[in-house]
């Protein structure tokens, strides 16, 4: 129950009781006033009469007074419970990408007036915060970028070059770790410059069946390595409004995770269907599954479940924080469907171009 249904209750319950109040003090002074105009012989007369007239009273007047009183109340607490209302779903509504915006304040000097200059004060920080951090993010991917960039050529130079079977090996070793750091480098980036609005997608029609079919032969060669099968299982024709190169990028994140985490000799299934003006994506595997609990994180930035830390799968985290952002900008939704040791099942719905 809300507390302006509380406090109009409370006032309903304090207005019957006080009219009933009314009414009684009103029955007594009656009786008392006809029996002393009437004298004492004409007392039981007049208190037989009093209840009658009292009754009218507070027929006639009373209730509705108690109405209209109701009325009021119930106005002057909606009125009034009414910046709380706004100050709630304005807080309900609040997110990293919307802090500069302001809530209207009243102006009028009271309690709640006052809340919402506070509130407004908090996000404000908050924003100034995140801008900081964003920032930071940006400048410190652009700034390791470099010496990966130079590193990375110095190794493949000694590489070329030739060296003895040891060293070899552990220049080729250095080399995979340097190019996983530029590829964390470059998901930081390309997700900090996300979040302040520094990316434009194109708007152009792209054949989604395409990519599909595209995808299922790229994976078909990741797969090669963990003998995993790949089937396209449909593959309706889909057109929609979009970034090309993103569209496909998801769709490889996707593939990618789904051979990854895998079994050896398991399966993915792809399927796109063109439904209810939507393009429906579904890609499964055979993986290890994730627990319930772990479901509502899976596309938080670096989050990886323990069945990714106990296995050899490189990763860092956030292809599916990119995939979502993705998804996400082009008006679309992803969800994830898994359990322990169960098929694993990545759902991804596109709005249809309509011509």
């Amino acid at each position: 129950m809300t507390i302006r249904n509380r406090l109009t209750l409370w006032y309903a319950s304090i207005l019957f009781a006080s009219t009933f109040l009314i009414t009684a003090l009103a029955y007594r002074e009656l009786s008392a006033e006809r029996a002393e105009s009437r004298g004492g012989s004409n007392r039981e007369a007049a208190e037989e009469d009093g209840p009658e007239d009292v009754v009218s009273i507070a027929l006639w007047c009373g209730i509705p007074a108690a109405v209209v009183g109701l009325a009021g109340g119930w106005w002057l607490m909606r009125k009034a419970m009414n910046p709380v209302v706004k100050l709630t779903e304005a807080a309900s509504k609040v997110h990293e990408s919307n802090l500069h915006e302001k809530i209207a304040r009243s102006g009028n000097g009271d309690e709640l007036d006052k809340l919402t200059e506070v509130f407004n004060a908090m996000t404000a920080r908050l924003d100034q915060s995140f801008n900081r951090i964003r920032e930071f993010t940006l400048h410190a991917s652009h700034e390791l970028k470099t010496p990966l960039t130079v590193m990375h050529g110095e190794l493949e130079t000694a590489l070329r070059e030739g060296t003895d079977a040891g060293n070899k090996e552990r220049i080729v070793s250095q080399l995979d770790e340097i190019q996983r750091l530029t590829k964390i480098v470059d998901g930081l980036s390309l997700l900090t410059k996300a979040d302040a609005g520094l990316i434009t997608l194109k708007r152009e029609k792209v054949r989604l069946s395409d990519l599909v079919k595209d995808c299922y032969e790229d994976a078909q060669i990741l797969a090669q390595s963990t003998k995993v099968q790949i089937e396209l299982k449909s593959c309706d024709e889909a057109l929609v409004l979009g970034d090309r190169h993103r569209l496909r990028q998801l769709l490889l994140n996707l593939t990618d995770n789904a051979i990854k985490y895998n079994q050896e000799n398991g399966s993915v299934a792809i399927e796109l269907r063109a439904e209810a003006g939507e393009a429906r994506l579904k890609i499964s595997n055979t993986g290890p599954g994730i627990f319930p609990e772990m479901l509502p994180r899976v596309f938080d930035r670096f989050f990886r479940c323990d069945a990714a830390h106990n296995s050899a799968v490189e990763g860092c985290g956030l292809g599916l924080s990119i995939a979502q952002w993705i998804v996400t900008a082009h008006g679309g939704r992803i969800e994830m469907i898994s359990a322990p040791k169960a098929i694993t099942t990545v759902m991804v719905t596109l709005p249809l171009h309509q011509a």
